[in-house]
């Protein structure tokens, strides 16, 4: 059966996306370029059934994101406070499964990613969407047939797939989860543990501060944050759990982990000083990937995973190494068991902690914010503005801890 979490239903709240960086790349789609969905000849929709104004009840967006990992897939319409999701899905289809080893996907992950998009494919004609941008991550970046592949899927499937350079999908995970940055910080680290790659984004806000000054000389609040600087570590749970393996882990093995992240991090940090320029100044982390939601998923006690609960809220750092330490001391069955977690993340969810731990100890920090959207919100939210569509509206959103 697919897998379809709390927040890919079409009963989802509101999507609230206040504050939206500039975000590189988002070009409007040619006619061309937009999947043929078997429309009917006259435009009319599908069996030429009549087909609604936009002042009836406003066109309908889509994201597709397919990583390493999962095929995510967001439909929504534009609204009062960003946007409202009307129909989405998610399934693992792990179609990095061993291209670090091979150079190559393999047939079976193809085959599980191309019926996965066949289900994306159906609800993007059944929703008739009118305008999709679909895009591919690390996976299809360094196989050696991930073109081949995407060919295959316009031919086979009917969806045009772009592969994103690095810099575009750090730019729109950012885009994605801006809304839930405290602004009040001097510096904010956003962070997409992906299934391949890692991303990491580091906001100054304290400049945007400077320049967009309130008259009493205070923060404006709102200001646009600057992306100071960015890199991507090309190395994801996927990835990192087949180099050391992912079932049964030690401590031992989890500090391999870690170190070989943190050799990944460190010319990243010796180049650009983060540690201690925002020594003494106010930063907090902002993680946008299965790794933090499922942490904060456990340190909630759910049992079974809440969107609602777990999208906005704060963990402190000794609240994030519970959890890690409490799992790296479970079994793999254990793991399994765990509700948040589940078979089919139980061999991945500690070489994600591994790659959260190497960051914490990279960049301390007080406290991290959770944020249970990013490439596909981002993305949504700038074909929304391209179109002149996109209403930033506020929204009440729960405080930071302390």
């Amino acid at each position: 059966m697919p897998e379809l979490t709390d927040d890919e239903r079409a009963s989802a709240p509101p999507f609230d996306a206040r504050r939206t960086p500039d975000v590189t790349g988002g070009a409007k789609l040619a006619p061309s370029d937009k999947p043929a969905f078997n429309k009917s000849s006259d435009g009319s929709g599908r069996n030429g059934a009549h087909r609604p104004s936009q002042g009836e009840r406003g066109q309908v967006y889509g994201a597709l994101d397919l990583g390493t990992n999962n095929c995510r897939l967001l439909l929504a319409r534009p609204s009062r406070r960003g946007f409202r999701v009307v129909d989405a899905f998610s399934r693992i289809i792990r179609l990095g499964e061993g291209v670090s080893q091979s150079g190559r996907l393999s047939d079976a992950a193809m085959k599980r990613t191309l019926d996965a998009l066949r289900v994306c494919a159906s609800k993007l004609a059944r929703n008739d969407v009118d305008r999709v941008r679909c895009v591919a991550t690390e996976a299809c970046r360094i196989a050696s047939n991930g073109r081949d592949f995407l060919r295959q899927v316009e031919r086979d499937v009917g969806i045009k797939i772009e592969v994103l350079d690095r810099e575009t999908e750090a730019n729109l995970a950012v885009s994605g989860c801006a809304s839930l940055i405290d602004y009040r910080a001097d510096y904010v680290l956003v962070f997409d543990i992906g299934g391949g790659s890692s991303e990491l984004i580091w906001l100054d806000l304290a400049k945007a501060g400077r320049e967009g000054s309130a008259p009493d000389g205070g923060k404006r609040v709102g200001a646009k944050p600057q992306m100071k600087a960015w890199t991507s570590l090309p190395v994801g749970v996927v990835t990192l759990a087949e180099r050391f393996g992912g079932h049964q882990v030690t401590p031992d093995s989890f500090e391999e982990m870690v170190a070989y992240v943190s050799g990944l991090i460190r010319p990243f940090e010796t180049l650009h000083g983060f540690r201690e320029l925002a020594s003494g100044k106010d930063i907090h982390l902002l993680g946008t990937s299965g790794t933090v939601t499922t942490v904060a998923g456990i340190h909630l006690g759910l049992k079974r995973y809440d969107r609602a609960r777990v999208d906005g809220c704060w963990l402190s750092i000794d609240e994030i190494q519970t959890v890690t330490y409490g799992l790296l001391g479970r079994s793999y069955e254990e793991r399994v068991a765990e509700p948040c977690i589940g078979h089919e993340r139980a061999d991945l969810v500690l070489a994600g902690c591994a790659i959260l731990e190497a960051i914490l100890r990279t960049w301390p920090s007080e406290r991290l914010r959770v944020a249970d959207r990013g490439l596909r919100e981002g993305i949504l939210a700038t074909l929304m503005s391209e179109d002149g569509v996109y209403r930033a509206g506020r929204r009440r959103r729960r405080q930071r801890s302390g």
